[in-house]
């Protein structure tokens, strides 16, 4: 099928936003971000959000939709970045899926219908209530009886996904594993062209995310961090256990000096980076850009541009 979006994927701190951009000016796109933490308001400097300067006039979308406290999801993503695809679609524009979060990617090119979830109910709070009261296992033993393929999937330990697979039961009356199955069965919304980002050295991408995460530090993470504790964000919600937030946090509240939580950022999203490569090498269909030790945007375009162009998606 002729692809009708543009992925442009990789590492953190790969050039991702700027090729994006560079891409959007030359043909014509919007990007929509497929970033887990930059949909977070108020957290800028460590989700490396691009500043106005750095969009150079290109809209971009999918940024700060949610608030620290809340706790986004997959769900919530795609439920909530389809609309702003189609639109840019019907105005006849390229949609430019820029970002680092392969679920978040994968699940918006299939257009993903997930189980529904009512916060109203108050279900997944008496469920919580239910771990704290009775114990993970009892609830383990009902995810058994009835989903017993959820059971086995997934890990004895992890009370989030057995929670929710409880919860789409009792809300619904089907089982998690019905509708995973259901959604698959439905064609993918959209065809994308995926170019993937990164280094021909494995070093160099490091030095990449060292520099970027000094350069978070002489931005002010740590006054950003600081504020977001004295807002009263709790360090247990989602967008706090994002890199770069958890260890200057903890590095804070434990009293050391914010540099050695620095340190830890380093080290965490060097790990990081290496899941996302792991992520996107399975996709065989993506086309891989390996960059020399400083990147080279005009060429980039260009073979991007080409591409584009070949694929009949511009």
């Amino acid at each position: 099928m002729k692809p009708n979006i543009l992925v442009i994927c990789g590492p953190t701190a790969s050039g991702k936003t700027a090729l994006a951009v560079e891409l959007a000016l030359r043909l014509g796109g919007e990007v929509v971000s497929a970033d887990s933490m930059q949909v977070y308001r108020r957290m800028d400097i460590g989700t490396a959000k691009p500043t106005p300067a750095e969009t150079r006039g290109v809209p971009h979308h999918m940024l700060d939709v949610a608030d620290p406290e809340e706790n986004y999801s997959v769900a919530r993503y795609v439920a909530e970045a389809v609309p702003v695809v189609d639109d840019i679609l019907a105005r006849g524009k390229l949609p430019i899926v820029a970002g680092g979060t392969g679920l978040y990617i994968d699940n918006l090119a299939a257009g993903r219908q997930f189980a529904p979830f009512v916060a109203e109910s108050g279900l997944r709070e008496r469920l919580q209530g239910r771990v704290k009261a009775e114990g993970l296992p009892a609830l383990r033993r009902e995810l058994e009886r009835t989903d017993p393929e959820a059971a086995a999937r997934i890990h004895p330990n992890d009370e989030k996904r057995t929670v929710r697979a409880l919860e789409v039961y009792l809300s619904t009356g089907k089982t998690i594993t019905q509708h995973d199955r259901e959604s698959r069965a439905v064609p993918d919304r959209y065809t994308p062209l995926t170019i993937a980002l990164n280094f021909q050295e494995r070093s160099w991408l490091w030095e990449r995310i060292d520099r970027r995460v000094d350069q978070m530090m002489s931005q002010g993470l740590e006054g950003e961090v600081r504020a977001l504790l004295d807002a009263g964000v709790p360090r247990t919600c989602t967008a706090m256990q994002a890199i770069g937030y958890k260890e200057i946090a903890t590095a804070i509240l434990e009293g050391r000096p914010a540099a050695e939580g620095a340190e830890e950022v380093k080290l965490h999203s060097r790990q990081y980076a290496k899941r996302q490569l792991t992520w996107f090498r399975r996709n065989r269909q993506a086309y891989w850009l390996n960059w020399e030790k400083i990147p080279d945007f005009p060429a980039a375009v260009d073979f991007s541009t080409e591409l584009v162009t070949a694929s009949g998606l511009k």
